[in-house]
């Protein structure tokens, strides 16, 4: 059986399509003799290694827009405005607890802490600790405080941790990059817009341009906070990225296009499960070629 090193990026709700690829593999025949994971990567991946994708898939599915925001325990502090521990609670009613050395399929998730300046990797210990650190987007999840480290989500410094790898000779490296190219979509109506964000009470400022021969300064669109900062953090994940696959290119790159979902449309797993298929079809294709 053909054995696959299995590389799974951060990129939020888009990290549901993992779940496509992990589908695909096992019907094409692949056996995934070890995953390493990120942010959603590491989620995704726990949870598979743990033996309970099936149950996640189907939970993930029944999610509703009013659903996914219950799921958001907020408390407004100085590190974060939500705490992640429901999320990891429901999880657990189908999963159990679990320890990372004794998953069926050898895993490691990815954190950073901040205050050591320095990447964390999990590969034993309590699971959902792991994942919980490992998606704690800065600003927005609060940090996983130990007593000698601050950890964050891993994309702040490995979005794709290629370098983790310790290629098996009988095996090939399959990398899942969740900020791929942006792709024109269809434009949504303006109220559907409107109505798939749980972030539009943050306050919204509008984007001035300088004058340039004009009687009236431009007036941008406005953004919202959140959008100023999760487009920041996107565009530094982006250059990592690309830097990563440059210095360790896996032998199948699938790459799923950045604006195909927003960070927290879980509500949207269907299409995004369906999604993941789909680059993994195409990036099949095109190493076919």
């Amino acid at each position: 059986m053909k054995k696959v090193h299995l590389v799974l990026g951060s990129g939020g709700a888009r990290g549901m399509a993992h779940i496509g690829v992990i589908e695909m593999l096992e019907e094409e025949g692949y056996e995934i003799c070890e995953v390493i994971g990120c942010s959603m990567g590491a989620v995704v991946g726990g949870i598979y290694c743990a033996g309970f994708l099936k149950e996640y898939k189907q939970w993930l599915i029944g999610l509703s827009k009013s659903n996914v925001f219950s799921l958001f325990d907020f408390t407004f502090t100085t590190q974060g405005f939500v705490k992640g521990d429901r999320i990891f609670q429901k999880i657990q009613e189908f999963t159990g607890e679990q320890q990372i050395e004794q998953l069926k399929i050898p895993f490691t998730a990815v954190s950073t802490d901040i205050l050591n300046k320095k990447e964390v990797y999990f590969a034993s210990g309590n699971l959902f600790k792991a994942l919980r650190a490992s998606i704690a987007i800065p600003g927005v999840f609060t940090p996983v405080i130990n007593e000698d480290s601050i950890l964050v989500d891993g994309g702040v410094l490995n979005p794709l941790p290629l370098n983790l790898v310790d290629k098996r000779d009988d095996a090939i490296i399959v990398a899942v990059n969740l900020n791929g190219p942006v792709e024109h979509l269809p434009k949504q109506p303006a109220k559907e817009m409107e109505s798939s964000s749980y972030w539009e009470w943050f306050p919204k400022f509008p984007v001035i341009g300088k004058k340039e021969n004009l009687t009236q300064p431009k007036v941008l669109p406005k953004i919202s906070l959140f959008d100023l900062v999760n487009t920041s953090y996107d565009f530094t994940q982006d250059r990592l990225t690309e830097m990563l696959i440059d210095h360790h290119s896996p032998d199948l790159l699938i790459e799923l296009p950045r604006n195909s979902c927003n960070v927290f449309e879980f509500y949207r797993a269907t299409e995004m499960i369906e999604a993941g298929k789909n680059a993994y079809r195409t990036a099949m294709t095109n190493k076919a070629k």
